[in-house]
């Protein structure tokens, strides 16, 4: 069939032109290739350090220009700083927070126009890819707003004498070798992260973009993305993962999925820290409206709104906690928020489906308890620390609905005040019907007492408090009480019933109901609480509500220091029956041996 096709001599010329032709476009690649990536690399080297100010330098060991596939390739690429130029402009506090250092093996440049950039002046390119890049960064705080320089023309100011523009279609870095050093604290700290891709579209630098504010380094959009992330602290007591994490700068919005803090076992961690031990687990953490620019250059954290969805917070007390004469107002809220060294502002924060926990071992009955609250949502206005924003509103707002031990529903208003020394606070709110018996797994191992029945119809607390003091008002209507009193029995590790005292509290202190009676006033009471230096925030709380519970029970001061007197007195009387009890066991074991001792003599004198 070749050999009949070249018979014919038109098809024998067709044949040597499309060699010929072939051969030319063989030889021109070549050419432009050898010609080319000189001008490439000079273009490269000269943008990058015009439009830096001289701060950064790229080098690269070869590039080759594929016309035929439409592709540059560039090899063993460096993007470094100058240390000269950054130590210089430190020195007269001009220098970036920022320093970045890129490595990357390959870079492959698709779709790509030579000669818009050879006869135009326009560098235009389709695709970029990084193989195996790594990428480090180094965090330090030389300034916390933009630093007046002398030189104010913008990037395509200073290179539009070599290039009227820059257009790159997608940039793709997959699989990124990033670490990160942060010099901002006292102590470095780095962070090295693997499985994390960036990408980038539209990067466009010319005389429309120069200013465009709705771009981050002249990219319409950069998308990072980081899976299973994790870590641990520094004292090794916890484990923190991340299933996935994603950055849009064209949304403004950071996600992230299945973050996790986790604890070391119990026994070990109790073993090494004094402090309480946390588990943590959220769903989702989102932030929307999130200023990554200010962030990144300043560590301002600036944000819309942050949203926590379905997850869990366990706490457990530590029980080798000493006392402590350590003032534990650092515990509350707005202290914390005064104490964080962060530039932060948030808007609105959100909680949904949050399970609450706390676990307490207490030593008298050898047994722990946990208190739930289940289901719960919150939200919280105006979270600040940025001093103006304080000036002109200085108050947080929490509104928070739950479910105490997943039967009643609890519904509350907090305010903390974050400029006043005191930290000023007040908490308002109700609880709604719920079986007392619930409580039992909570309140048996840690107060040692057993709800036999009992119904809460309604509860009632107004609060106004600071680090020194609480005030307000409790009301709790309830009917049907009926309670039993219980302690420790160390031989069989469980706990047993105190009849005497059970029948003397049901009998004689606890009123059954509030109100009384149907139609009277029900019983409230007005609370002052001092509290202890060594009381932390929730502690504080729970101590002030229990204030005015206890009265409304019956169990008012007087009448908690007769109960005390009483079963004091109880104890006694039973101690000194006991007392006598071995006594006269003593005696009658005395009368036993002495007769037994006169039946042995009188054997032997007979």
């Amino acid at each position: 069939m070749g050999i009949k096709f070249l018979k014919h001599k038109w098809q024998k010329r067709l044949l040597i032109f499309s060699l010929i032709f072939l051969g030319i476009i063989l030889i021109f690649s070549f050419l432009v290739n050898l010609y080319w990536s000189p001008i490439l690399a000079g273009k490269v080297k000269s943008t990058v350090l015009t439009s830096s100010d001289s701060l950064y330098t790229i080098e690269f060991s070869d590039a080759k220009l594929h016309i035929i596939r439409g592709e540059i390739d560039i090899y063993n690429i460096t993007l470094k700083p100058d240390t000269a130029v950054y130590n210089r402009r430190k020195k007269n506090h001009l220098a970036p927070n920022n320093l970045v250092e890129l490595h990357v093996k390959r870079i492959v440049l698709s779709h790509i126009h030579p000669f818009k950039l050879y006869f135009q002046h326009k560098l235009d390119i389709g695709k970029v890819i990084l193989k195996e890049p790594e990428l480090n960064v180094s965090y330090q705080l030389n300034h916390t707003k933009d630093t007046t320089i002398k030189d104010r023309r913008t990037t395509w100011q200073k290179m539009s004498k070599s290039l009227k523009s820059i257009h790159i279609g997608e940039i793709l870095l997959n699989d990124v070798k990033f670490k990160y050093e942060d010099y901002s604290g006292n102590k470095m700290v780095i962070s090295e992260l693997k499985e994390m891709n960036l990408s980038a579209n539209d990067l466009l630098i010319d005389s429309t973009t120069q200013t465009d504010k709705s771009r981050l380094l002249y990219c319409k959009n950069i998308l990072t993305e980081l899976n299973n992330y994790s870590g641990k602290t520094a004292d090794g007591l916890y484990v923190y993962r991340m299933k996935s994490m994603r950055l849009s700068t064209q949304t403004s919005k950071l996600n992230i999925e299945g973050l996790d803090l986790q604890p070391v076992k119990a026994d070990v961690f109790f073993d090494k820290s004094m402090h309480d031990r946390f588990k943590i687990h959220l769903d989702s953490f989102q932030l929307n409206n999130f200023d990554f620019v200010s962030y990144h250059k300043y560590r301002i954290l600036r944000a819309s709104n942050m949203v926590l969805s379905h997850g869990s917070v366990d706490i457990f007390n530590n029980p080798n906690k000493k006392p402590s004469e350590i003032d534990k107002v650092k515990t509350f809220p707005n202290f914390g928020l005064e104490q964080l060294k962060a530039d932060l502002t948030i808007d609105t924060i959100k909680a949904r489906h949050i399970n609450v926990s706390y676990t307490e071992f207490n030593k008298k009955s050898n047994k722990s308890g946990t208190i739930t609250f289940n289901n719960t949502s919150a939200q919280f206005l105006n979270v600040t620390t940025n001093k103006p924003a304080l000036q002109k509103n200085n108050i947080i707002t929490a509104q928070i609905s739950s479910y105490f031990m997943n039967t009643g529903k609890v519904d509350a208003t907090f305010t903390f005040n974050l400029t006043d020394k005191n930290f000023p606070f007040s908490y308002k709110g109700s609880l709604g019907p719920m079986n007392l018996q619930s409580v039992n797994p909570a309140i048996i191992p840690l107060a040692l007492i057993k709800f036999n029945q009992g119904t809460v119809t309604r509860m009632d607390f107004d609060i106004n408090a600071d680090s020194k003091i609480s005030k307000g008002k409790v009301a709790i209507l309830y009917k049907n009480l009926k309670v039993t009193v219980l302690k420790a029995d160390t031989d069989n590790d469980r706990l047993k019933h105190m009849t005497i005292a059970s029948l003397y509290a049901n009998l004689l202190v606890i009123k059954r109901n509030n109100p009384d009676n149907e139609g009277e006033l029900p019983r409230s009471f007005y609370v002052t609480y001092k509290r202890p230096k060594n009381d932390p925030f929730f502690k504080t709380i729970w101590h002030t509500l229990l204030d005015g519970i206890k009265p409304c029970a019956g169990l008012d001061e007087k009448m908690q220091q007769n109960v005390k007197a009483t079963l004091n007195e109880y104890s006694q009387r039973k101690q000194e029956h006991k007392v006598k009890k071995a006594l006269r066991i003593q005696r009658r074991e005395e009368r036993k041996r002495k007769r037994a001792l006169k039946k042995e003599n009188k054997a032997l004198a007979n």
